[in-house]
């Protein structure tokens, strides 16, 4: 995968305090990850290289609507994120942007849906694998683990946070 600022945006989904605080309604689930990847220094290192190197840089927040919180059914860790009232798009196409490298929070939900939709786009995606974490949980196992994984399978690049910054520049 080529990466440079003419056609490669970097994308960071939910750099909230949520999940990336000590105070965070999610902290319990994910700070553990958090810490191991030192995910909050590795999203800050990646938006300075982009700045340092020109790069278009795109929040992507996630929000839940009032309404979101009657949903009949939802998923195990979208449950956890009703219930604990997380705080849950993209202008890509519009400036010829064509390659994603994408990083953020939760790496097993919303950065592999984003993954996922990015993909079925049509872009071509670099995961940052160090600047992102998931839950770890006592019965369902550790996210980040799982997410791994599937980036393996779907990403065009799966690369450490160093390694994105030197394609980077």
């Amino acid at each position: 995968m080529n990466i440079n600022k003419n056609d490669t945006a970097v994308v960071i989904i939910d750099p909230q305090n949520d999940v990336l605080n000590e105070k965070g309604v999610s902290w319990h689930l994910v700070s553990n990850s958090v810490k191991e990847n030192k995910t909050v220094e590795n999203i800050e290192h990646i938006f300075k290289a982009a700045k340092q190197n020109g790069f278009e840089v795109f929040i992507s927040p996630h929000y839940y609507y009032p309404t979101d919180y009657g949903w009949n059914f939802a998923g195990t860790v979208e449950r956890m994120m009703l219930e604990s009232r997380e705080f849950d798009v993209l202008q890509l196409r519009k400036r010829n942007i064509s390659k994603v490298i994408l990083l953020g929070m939760l790496a097993n939900i919303c950065v592999e849906a984003h993954l996922r939709d990015l993909i079925e786009q049509g872009f071509e995606v670099l995961i940052v694998k160090d600047a992102t974490a998931a839950p770890q949980h006592p019965d369902l196992g550790d996210g980040y683990k799982a997410a791994l994984i599937n980036f393996g399978y779907l990403a065009n690049a799966v690369l450490s946070t160093n390694e994105a910054v030197k394609a980077m520049a």
